[in-house]
């Protein structure tokens, strides 16, 4: 199985996210992340879907997204020629012996404590998908109470464009 990135630019009409996330789904295949926002023109909207499947299917799937009315542009990102990034915001079981340790890990991944109570720590990251991967994995130690991701957001490198 193969692990897809594409950026879809479209108009922004209502019904657009769900017709496309449609087209994936009637072929059973899983969408892994997926993010939607306006983009520098308010009338048009990136959609990055990250999927996991056989090539050949999704390379199908596309063909079909190509073809819808509201659909603009499709990319396939590729990871190394691409920023990646994504959010996420942990809460972790803490005490007063655990704490420091927990902020010194947030630290070490740019993160930032945005809630706190006696029990408990809440942790803002904003990483590539390794670097989230790696916070949870440190955090986990301590006991993820809550967790919420944003999913994959990306753009080419420029210099790889120009």
């Amino acid at each position: 199985m193969e692990r897809r990135t594409l950026s879809i630019l479209v108009r922004n009409h209502p019904g657009v996210l769900s017709h496309i996330a449609g087209l994936f789904a009637r072929r059973a295949y899983n969408i892994e992340s997926i993010a939607a926002g306006i983009t520098e023109k308010p009338d048009v909207t990136r959609i990055t879907i990250v999927v996991k499947g056989d090539e050949r299917v999704i390379e199908q799937v596309v063909k079909q997204v190509r073809k819808l009315i509201d659909v603009i542009k499709v990319v396939e990102l590729d990871y190394a020629d691409s920023v990646t990034r994504e959010l996420a915001i942990i809460t972790v079981n803490c005490s007063k012996e655990t704490r420091g340790e927990i902020i010194e890990i947030s630290d070490v991944f740019n993160g930032t404590i945005v809630d706190m109570s006696e029990k408990t720590l809440t942790v803002q990251v904003v990483g590539n998908e390794r670097q989230i991967k790696g916070i949870i994995k440190l955090l986990s130690f301590f006991g993820i109470e809550e967790m919420a991701r944003t999913g994959l957001i990306a753009l080419p490198y420029r210099s790889t464009r120009d």
